[in-house]
């Protein structure tokens, strides 16, 4: 990188560390307590969820994750201390679930609970969690690449024209990257083959006193190829209202469950650093947006080489999370690529690819809003959406991708019944760029959302919970590719004007879910799912039918 790239950055980096230290400094003085982050896929979501579902969390901020164990002991104190509030009917469930949480991270309640109890100065946990998973996959995974009409010309919400100049090309852009394991998305980028595979992560954490917090997370994969990587090991300083990370690590922005736009634990973690605050804050003269949170992420990707184009570009993610009463929380998302080999790196090149948002800008990133709204009146529902641009015009996000969704956490009074509903549309150049012909990918998979761009996705997931660690879930998703951005190709599906239009892709898939205890603190997890696919790979009358299999052991996960 250039001596200018480097100070730049530089630059950027220390005065959000600046200003987050200003906006600690101004909020209300909070004990902060450094801990691990819980995994993406534990059920510790699940549960903090359904307390927020009884109406007995309230502070709960769902569009950084992960969360920290400090904060899931914050919000598992706050539902306690509601719990004389709820419905007499609701008490036993909800305390079960309290009681499951503590048992997965007592030693952040105890702390949170006695702020006056000094740790240890030096801690471990050789052994803070364990998964060990077989799956067995008949099936073969979808590929994204596909060439696509860009119109331009675009509006707002679909609405008018002109924010952006009609495409005078006649040659298509080019989506690209793969589905990693059919009917397994969000898998840290671990892709099984068909066949037997196995899987075992172990995690280990070390402390020190409250202020340091170390985590090491190999993965071990068995199946055609043994080997193992790296999957999460970072260090943490500091926690409450701000922290420090380095390392790798897993992050989901947004508010989506099966996916968001900007940031997902999809494709592999990449090492980053990391600038946040694990727990709301509160500013003073601020304090008409609510509690506030944040993440800035910093991270460098590997080199690529596509069509001879190399690049090798910085990316960083910011996200701002406002939450101005209980029930809405409102989020601002950033995701950039920037720089490396062959890209402009003058002083006002990078200040171009850093902000965007110019003629001449130099970068590949996309910008949106969201929001959730609970509806107490209506059993805790939730709605829930995002907004976000893959490029700018007067400051405002147009080449338009949406999340959005709802949840039902009490389809019963009782609250042992939920239904979530969820709605992908990734616009036909979402994840493409002219600067990145590799686009937004990370060692081929999306980092956004994984069913990739140029794409529309239903979700719909309903679960019972017969206890709080049995708990049964069935789902459906149906997913179209190739209605987006149409173009005439040839029989191999490359771009020729005199060819036939593109045939459009169309899944549907069913699965199932049940996670059971075993014995103490050991769960089991049994998965099923079925998807049949027609047009695969939008060849016109190729048909695909994939099975998946997963059974896993997980310990204090």
């Amino acid at each position: 990188m250039s001596g200018k790239f480097y100070f730049c950055n530089l630059w950027l980096f220390c005065a959000l560390i600046s200003a987050g230290y200003c906006l600690v400094g101004t909020a209300p003085s909070a004990w902060a307590l450094s801990s691990s982050n819980i995994p993406l896929d534990s059920p510790i979501y699940s549960y903090l969820e359904k307390l927020g579902g009884l109406g007995l969390i309230k502070s709960d901020v769902k569009g950084i994750r992960p969360f920290s164990k400090a904060e899931a002991a914050r919000l598992v104190l706050e539902a306690e201390g509601n719990l004389t509030a709820a419905d007499v009917g609701q008490q036993p469930f909800a305390n079960e679930l309290i009681a499951r949480i503590h048992d997965l991270i007592p030693r952040e309640i105890s702390l949170r609970k006695n702020p006056d109890q000094k740790p240890p100065v030096l801690d471990h946990n050789l052994i803070s969690s364990l998964r060990f998973r077989y799956v067995y996959l008949d099936g073969t995974s979808r590929n994204y690449e596909r060439p696509v009409h860009d119109p331009g010309d675009d509006g707002v919400f679909g609405l008018g024209s002109g924010l952006r100049p009609i495409n005078p090309y006649p040659s298509p852009a080019q989506q690209r990257g793969a589905e990693g394991t059919p009917l397994l998305e969000n898998n840290n980028g671990v892709i099984y083959r068909d066949g037997s595979n196995g899987e075992l992560r172990w995690a280990a954490e070390a402390y020190l006193s409250d202020k340091v917090t170390g985590l090491i997370e190999p993965s071990i994969l068995i199946g055609d190829d043994n080997r193992i990587r790296m999957n999460r090991g970072y260090v943490k300083l500091g926690g409450g209202g701000i922290e420090l990370e380095f390392g790798k690590d897993e992050n989901w922005l947004g508010q989506g469950y099966r996916g968001n736009i900007t940031l997902t634990s999809n494709a592999e973690n990449f090492t980053l650093v990391k600038l946040s605050s694990p727990e709301p804050v509160r500013v003073g003269w601020l304090s008409w947006l609510g509690d506030l949170k944040y993440a800035l992420i910093a991270s460098r990707f590997d080199k690529t080489n596509t069509g001879g184009v190399e690049r090798q570009p910085w990316f960083y993610a910011l996200k701002l999370v406002s939450k101005p009463t209980d029930n809405l929380e409102i989020g601002f998302n950033l995701g950039r690529q920037v720089g490396g080999p062959g890209v402009k790196s003058g002083t006002g090149d990078t200040l171009r690819g850093l902000i965007g948002g110019t003629s001449a800008d130099n970068s590949n990133g996309m910008a949106g809003f969201e929001l959730r709204y609970r509806m107490p009146w209506l059993r805790n529902t939730e709605l829930y959406g995002e907004f976000s641009g893959e490029d700018t015009a007067s400051f405002w996000p147009i080449v338009e991708s949406y999340v959005a969704g709802f949840y039902i956490p009490r389809l019963t009074g009782d609250g042992r019944n939920d239904f979530r509903f969820e709605f992908f549309q990734g616009n036909q150049i979402l994840y493409t760029n002219g600067t990145f012909p590799e686009g937004y990918l990370y060692k081929g998979l999306p980092i956004g959302h994984s069913q990739g761009g140029a794409v529309q996705d239903f979700f719909a997931r309903y679960s019972h919970w017969f206890s709080v660690r049995n708990n049964l879930a069935l789902e459906y998703i149906f997913t179209q590719r190739g209605n987006l951005g149409r173009v005439k190709v040839d029989s191999s599906g490359n771009f020729d004007a005199n060819g036939t239009l593109q045939a459009v892709e169309r899944k549907h898939a069913g699965r199932i879910h049940w996670r059971l205890p075993i014995y103490g603190d050991m769960d089991a997890e049994l998965t099923y799912g079925y998807e049949r696919i027609s047009n695969f790979d939008l060849v016109p009358g190729a048909g695909r039918k994939n099975q998946l299999f997963v059974a896993e052991i997980t310990y204090r996960y």
